[in-house]
């Protein structure tokens, strides 16, 4: 799933890419991919690109054209993706055919489709007036890399939660654009257990979480600075030390990766560093990320 670093990658990519551009038409192939029909998505064929946002997991194009200020606002999901193409393919997609959910076609001729691997299908894409129009965005927590996020604002948040500090990282109202993956590294250059009770943080571990935190992202977002739309996957992939890479050395101690299973995803960590050299028992994660 793409998470804040690569969201904020393709928020730069397209700015440069998309920003004082019109758009020539906005082709659904997915039925299942809008989730609002009011404005319709018609009412953006015309429509200049004025910014593109970032808000958490969540890309906003902001527009102007006939119908007045309109933003497209777009979720990738867990297998969404944004290919941008100098010349896009002459004639309309057909519904229901492939990956592809919807293309983005602007007069000169380039654009970019949005595509959706797998058979669920949770791409989402929103025409509104306003980006708090759409329930993902209006319940989200602070961002992580705001400059205003301080370590008292953080602290401030893990007050009152009684949660295992993975799920905690992973509430999108309460951090913004921490997924699966990341979480797994701000944890592990914590050196912390996903499944220690946010209850249980000491001022220094709480202080040590928040930098970890700060450095794993801010990092992320720079690795991933300039780079194609296209090549982003591969970075997150190289740059990621324990996510992922179940029975592989840690490269900080040596100790294997271990994983652990639950419903359709996974963790993983390095025990030597995480946990004290003890395995984590997959009998704990019910209580995990509810």
């Amino acid at each position: 799933m793409p998470e804040l670093p690569e969201v904020e990658a393709l928020r730069e990519f397209l700015g440069e890419h998309l920003v004082g551009k019109e758009i020539a038409r906005v082709l659904p192939a997915a039925i299942s991919v809008l989730k609002t029909y009011d404005p319709p998505v018609t009412a953006l064929d015309g429509a200049r690109v004025t910014g593109v946002a970032r808000h958490g997991k969540f890309l906003d194009l902001a527009t102007d054209g006939a119908a007045g200020e309109l933003h497209l606002v777009t979720h990738l999901a867990r297998a969404g993706w944004l290919h941008w193409k100098d010349v896009l393919p002459s004639g309309p997609p057909k519904p229901g055919k492939g990956p592809l959910a919807l293309r983005i076609a602007l007069t000169g001729g380039d654009g970019f489709d949005l595509t959706e691997a797998g058979t669920t299908k949770r791409l989402a894409v929103y025409v509104v007036r306003d980006p708090a129009e759409v329930p993902g965005v209006a319940r989200l927590g602070p961002d992580p890399l705001a400059p205003d996020f301080d370590l008292a604002a953080f602290t401030a948040l893990l007050a009152g939660e009684r949660r295992q500090i993975k799920g905690a990282l992973r509430d999108q109202s309460l951090i913004a654009g921490i997924g699966n993956a990341y979480s797994d590294e701000i944890l592990h250059a914590a050196r912390m257990s996903p499944f220690k009770p946010t209850q249980n943080l000491t001022a220094e571990e709480t202080a040590g979480l928040y930098e970890a935190m700060r450095t794993t992202l801010g990092e992320a977002v720079e690795r991933s600075h300039g780079l194609a739309a296209g090549r982003l996957k591969a970075e997150k992939k190289s740059g990621l030390r324990v996510h992922g890479r179940d029975g592989e050395p840690c490269p900080v101690c040596g100790d294997t990766v271990r994983s652990v299973s639950f419903s359709d995803s996974s963790l993983q960590y390095c025990p030597t560093c995480q946990t004290g050299g003890k395995p984590l028992a997959d009998r704990r994660l019910s209580k995990l990320l509810k």
